[in-house]
């Protein structure tokens, strides 16, 4: 009986270190570059038509504020459009945002619900007019005052697209907004500064991210799936087009504090990153082995499993009798300790961040019971549902963080 458990632990261990490895190399090899330091753009001069797409769906609490945001942002030099897709509200975005000085687009159709279809039909109505590049900032959000020219400067470049940071404005609010906090510096501070570093895609986070209209042009923006950034992103790459980081820029949004939002969001952004791993993760697998090695890294992005369901997988293997399986699950929960303590580092975080990894063992638990929730939400469409927030705080100090 014990040798049976013995080999069948060695089974569960050894599946468990193959199903990580791709994800343990990746966090390897991007949390290395991430730790070097960023490179310096040199400014840009001359005007610039940019124009900034806010996706709202019944935000008439945020709307005012994001919008605040834009205007306050230095943009000298810049042509500014601020375009607001009122998308299937049944509130008074479309109001606030025009009393805040947006220019609206009314969107209303019951059988294409969701952003990546409101995205769509802004970027279709405004690719006829004279805009250079388009910026996507989330209606919750606020942006830090460079980011706009810091934008304008990677496009007089010669970028195709480009991401800034994308971190959360309320990470003092619970320790689950500040274990948000912490994730994002992972996933849209770290990660993405690794591939800058290293000469890759840098990926585009749904919020933050921004298009020239020649790339809109030649890669229409069709995505519609719940994740429908992670979806376009594909796009881009397997059209040998790149995006740039901005690591000196930041955009800031709200995170649910607690309650049903907490659960939406969660399943939402999870569920639906499961979903392209199984429609999207044989059809790369096999272009990089036919070849095109540019798609090796979205491969090895696509296959990382969500942090808390890596680390689970990982403590299967470095619990197993056999020894291969064993090393090499510890030696992934080492890279995951390097890559949370470089995140928090090049994040900008403080001793708080470091502290709060303390509470990570009861995030991963609630993460294994909201399992179901994710497995329903993978299998179903791309319909908005607004993730509900606490109100915010008009006066919100985040606009001045300093970054580092």
């Amino acid at each position: 009986m014990i040798l049976l458990l013995a080999i069948v632990g060695s089974m569960v261990g050894s599946i468990a270190a193959l199903l990580t490895l791709p994800g343990t190399i990746e966090l390897t090899m991007l949390t290395l570059a991430g730790l070097l330091p960023s490179r310096r753009r040199a400014g840009g001069s001359g005007r610039f038509s940019l124009a900034v797409v806010v996706p709202s769906h019944n935000e008439e609490l945020n709307i005012a504020r994001c919008v605040a945001s834009l205007y306050a942002a230095g943009h000298g030099s810049l042509d500014l459009t601020v375009a607001v897709i009122a998308d299937n509200c049944t509130d008074r975005t479309a109001e606030v945002a025009r009393q805040a000085g947006a220019r609206v687009l009314e969107r209303f159709n019951d059988r294409e619900r969701g952003k990546g279809y409101a995205l769509d039909f802004a970027f279709q109505q405004l690719l006829g007019e004279h805009h250079e590049a388009f910026l996507v900032i989330d209606a919750d959000s606020e942006i830090s005052p460079n980011l706009l020219a810091a934008m304008a400067d990677a496009f007089r470049d010669g970028v195709d697209a480009a991401q800034c940071r994308y971190i959360v404005r309320n990470s003092g609010e619970s320790v689950r907004t500040r274990l948000m906090n912490v994730a994002l510096y992972a996933f849209n501070v770290l990660r993405p500064r690794g591939r800058h570093r290293l000469g890759l895609s840098a990926g585009i986070y749904g919020n933050g991210f921004a298009l020239s209209a020649d790339t809109l042009r030649a890669v229409p923006y069709t995505a519609a799936s719940v994740v429908e950034d992670l979806e376009y992103h594909l796009a881009l790459v397997r059209a040998g087009r790149r995006v740039q980081f901005v690591d000196d820029a930041a955009v800031y949004g709200d995170m649910p504090v607690a309650g049903a939002g907490v659960k939406t969001q969660r399943a939402r952004w999870e569920g639906g990153r499961f979903r392209m791993a199984f429609e999207k993760g044989p059809g790369l697998l096999g272009e990089v082995l036919r070849g095109r090695f540019a798609l090796l890294e979205p491969c090895l992005d696509l296959l990382l499993l969500p942090l808390a369901f890596h680390v689970v997988l990982l403590l299967l293997a470095a619990a197993t009798p056999f020894w291969l399986a064993r090393d090499l699950g510890l030696a992934g929960l080492a890279v995951v300790l390097v890559h949370l303590f470089a995140a928090i580092r090049v994040g900008g975080g403080s001793l708080k961040d470091v502290a709060v990894l303390l509470a990570a063992p009861f995030y991963v638990i609630w993460k294994i019971l909201l399992i179901p929730r994710l497995v329903r939400t993978s299998r179903s469409g791309a319909a908005w549902v607004r993730t509900e927030r606490a109100p915010s705080d008009p006066a919100s100090p985040a606009t001045m963080e300093k970054l580092p």
